[in-house]
C-alpha cells in the first residue's frame, strides 16, 4: 500500500489548482459562501458543471467509452480533495453518481445513447424516487405500484423526501410488480420523464428555511400514471433491489475528509473573529479542546480514506468500507456545524430564511447580524439529514456489524 503521491499526481494537482483559481469566480464564492447546504440554485449548479464538463472532469469517474476522462483513481482522489479543499460548490449526484452508473451496467444500449450525453453536458435533471411514507431505511416495504397494461405500467402510489424534484426532468424510480416471494424480489427500478400526466409534486418545509432555489425536498405523487415498459425498465423485471443496493454504493463511497478540513477552517476563522471574554472564542481553551478534538477525527478518516482509495487504485473493490465513511463522515459534518453555531453565538438567533438573496442585495443587505453569519443556523438544521440520508447510520452499523463481525 503506497499512500504518498507520485510527481505524475503533484502535477495533476498543481492543474486543478490551478483551474480552480480561474473557474471558481469571485460571484461563485460570494455565493457559495451563504449557502445552507454547499448547493447553489439550480441556474448556478449547471453554470459549475458545464465548466467541470468544458475542462473534462465534471464526470472524473466515468469509464472512457461513456465520456469519462480516463483519470487514474489517485487523480479521481486529488480532483475530489483538491475540490473540497477549496470549498467548490457541490455538483447534483443525481445524474451522474446514481443513476448513470446503474444505466451503464444494466441498461440497453438504447437507455444509455438516450440519457448518459445529457447527464454529462447536464440538459436533463435527475430526482431519485426510493423513501415511500413508512419505507424509508426499511427500503424493501416500499408499495408503489407498477402494473403492467399491454406495453405499459401503471404507477400509483408517492415517493417522499425527493430532493430537487421541482427542477428534475426525469425521475429513477423503485416500484413494486410483485407481491410473491421475499419483498426484495418483486421490486423494478425505472427511469421515466416527470412531466407525465398524474404525476404531482409537494414542497415539503425543512427546519432551515426553503424558499425558491433552495427548496431541497419534495413529496411526489403519482396517479395512474403510464409508462412505457421498454424505455423505462432498466435491466430486468424484479431485478431493482440487485440494482438499487449497486447504486448506493456510489452514493455512500465518498471521501469526506478534506471537506471537512475545509469546513473546519472556516469554523476556527469565525471564532478567531468573533468574542469570549474579551478575546477571540479561538482563544478559549475549551473551545480550542474541541477543535483539536475534530482535527484528529478528520485526520483519522484522512488516512482511512487514503488506505480505501490506495486499494481502488490496486483494483480491489470498496464493501463496507463505504458504510463505515458514511457514518463518520456524516456525523463529522454535523459536529463542525454545531461548533460553528457555538462559534456564532447570538448572531444565528436572527433567522435569516433566503441567505441568497444578501448575495444579490451585497452592501445593501439589511439584516441584524453580519451576513458571515447568517447561513450558520440553517446549516446547523440542514445537516441533521447526514446522518439518515443514503440509508440511516444506525443502518450502516448493522451492514458492517454483518459484513465485517459476522453478527
Amino acid at each position: 500500500m503506497d499512500l504518498s503521491f507520485t510527481p505524475e499526481d503533484r502535477a495533476f494537482q498543481k492543474e486543478v489548482r490551478d483551474w480552480i483559481a480561474e473557474a471558481y469566480t469571485p460571484e461563485l464564492r460570494a455565493k457559495n459562501a451563504l449557502s445552507k447546504n454547499g448547493y447553489l440554485d439550480k441556474e448556478g449548479m449547471i453554470e459549475w458543471q458545464r465548466k467541470l464538463d468544458d475542462k473534462g472532469w465534471f464526470v472524473a469517474n466515468w469509464p472512457t467509452e461513456f465520456g469519462g476522462p480516463g483519470l487514474s483513481a489517485g487523480q479521481r482522489y486529488i480532483l475530489n480533495m483538491e475540490m473540497s479543499a477549496a470549498g467548490t460548490p457541490n455538483t447534483s449526484p443525481m445524474g451522474k453518481s446514481m443513476v448513470a452508473p446503474v444505466i451503464m451496467a444494466f441498461g440497453n444500449d438504447e437507455q444509455k445513447a438516450e440519457h448518459l450525453p445529457k447527464i454529462k453536458n447536464s440538459t436533463v435533471w435527475w430526482c431519485q424516487g426510493y423513501s415511500e411514507p413508512g419505507a424509508g431505511s426499511d427500503l424493501a416495504s416500499l408499495q408503489m405500484s407498477a402494473v403492467r397494461d399491454g406495453d405499459e405500467y401503471v404507477l400509483n402510489g408517492s415517493k417522499i423526501w425527493t430532493t430537487q424534484a421541482q427542477f428534475a426532468d426525469w425521475i429513477f424510480c423503485l416500484v413494486r410488480t410483485s407481491k410473491e416471494g421475499k419483498p426484495q424480489e418483486g421490486i423494478s427500478f425505472l427511469i421515466f420523464p416527470m412531466d407525465l400526466p398524474g404525476i404531482s409534486i409537494g414542497s415539503l418545509p425543512t427546519l432551515d428555511g426553503p424558499v425558491d432555489g433552495q427548496q431541497e425536498i419534495n413529496q411526489v405523487f403519482f396517479e395512474d400514471v403510464r409508462v412505457p415498459i421498454k424505455e423505462s425498465l432498466v435491466g430486468e423485471e424484479n431485478k431493482g433491489w440487485t440494482y438499487a443496493k449497486y447504486l448506493l454504493q456510489f452514493e455512500r463511497g465518498n471521501a469526506y475528509a478534506p471537506g471537512l478540513k475545509n469546513a473546519l477552517a472556516k469554523t476556527k476563522k469565525l471564532a478567531s473573529v468573533e468574542q469570549s471574554g474579551g478575546e477571540p472564542l479561538l482563544n478559549d481553551p475549551d473551545f480550542q479542546r474541541k477543535i483539536a478534538a475534530m482535527e484528529m477525527k478528520i485526520e483519522a478518516l484522512n488516512a482511512t480514506e487514503l488506505r480505501i482509495f490506495s486499494a481502488l487504485s490496486a483494483g480491489q473493490a470498496v464493501g463496507p468500507e463505504s458504510s463505515m465513511l458514511k457514518c463518520a463522515g456524516s456525523e463529522a459534518q454535523q459536529a463542525i456545524t454545531e461548533l460553528s453555531l457555538e462559534a456564532v453565538g447570538g448572531y444565528a438567533a436572527p433567522f435569516v430564511q433566503d441567505t441568497f438573496a444578501l448575495a444579490r442585495a451585497g452592501a445593501n443587505a439589511d439584516i441584524p447580524t453580519p451576513d458571515y453569519a447568517a447561513p450558520i443556523a440553517p446549516s446547523y438544521f440542514n445537516y441533521r439529514k447526514t446522518s439518515i440520508y443514503a440509508g440511516s447510520n444506525e443502518i450502516q452499523r448493522n451492514i458492517m456489524s454483518k459484513m465485517v463481525l459476522g453478527l
